[in-house]
């Protein structure tokens, strides 16, 4: 049994990015947990405080009905600004993850990749990549970057911060859990050919299939394994 941490940045990009993945570790008997760092929504107002809350509350809910899809263990909520994780000091967004380090001593962690185009995903990798530096008696061992469908390849850049994976986890049998999962989030879901329909997840994880030769793939980006 291992036990794995998930550190995203907004709700949703657990499942998009890993969602079979977590189903599949959770059916192997490890025990997953997951922080999400924003809010999510409240950069789709001119101003953060117009949100309606009942929105952020039904989009957190939708949150906790994913999860019992996939397995998660725990959710947790720091609720930084959504879009906005360049205007929080970055330490504050270190030791949030820290904090669950500490607790958890997750043996894995997955976070996003380190060139998306969305500011706060390039912030949640510095966070956690900096929380896990290997002093002392650290626990964990393994830290993998996941894509996350409208966001790492929307970042046109073709140098060295580009998605390149290099480890692939076969979802055949878990692909389902991940679609049902992300069809929790009503409002985060779009309409085909976006990147976030079920139809574009199902596709892409076609398209990783096809590099190994298998039928459906979430594909990762190893930082660090110490064994």
């Amino acid at each position: 049994m291992k036990k794995i941490l998930v550190v995203a940045a907004h709700p949703d990009d657990e499942i998009l990015g890993l969602g079979g993945t977590i189903r599949k570790h959770v059916n192997n008997g490890d025990i997953v947990d997951c922080v999400i760092l924003g809010e999510g929504m409240t950069s789709r107002t001119v101003r953060r405080e117009d949100i309606d809350s009942t929105l952020l509350d039904d989009l957190h809910n939708d949150t906790l009905k994913a999860a019992e899809i996939v397995g998660f263990r725990n959710i947790y909520f720091s609720n930084f600004p959504d879009n906005r994780f360049d205007s929080v000091d970055l330490l504050d967004i270190i030791k949030e993850v820290e904090k669950h380090i500490k607790d958890i001593r997750p043996d894995i962690v997955y976070t996003h990749h380190y060139g998306d185009l969305n500011i706060d995903h390039r912030k949640t990798f510095e966070a956690a990549l900096t929380a896990c530096r290997p002093v002392g008696d650290y626990c964990v061992k393994e830290i993998y970057c996941f894509e996350t469908p409208s966001s790492t390849e929307w970042n046109f850049k073709y140098e060295d911060n580009t998605f390149k994976p290099n480890v692939f986890i076969d979802i055949e049998e878990t692909l389902k859990d991940k679609l049902n999962a992300m069809n929790c989030y009503k409002t985060e879901l779009g309409q085909y050919p976006h990147p976030r329909s079920l139809k574009a997840l199902e596709i892409i994880g076609q398209r990783w299939g096809t590099v190994v030769g298998k039928k459906y793939v979430e594909a990762f980006e190893l930082i660090r394994k110490v064994d």
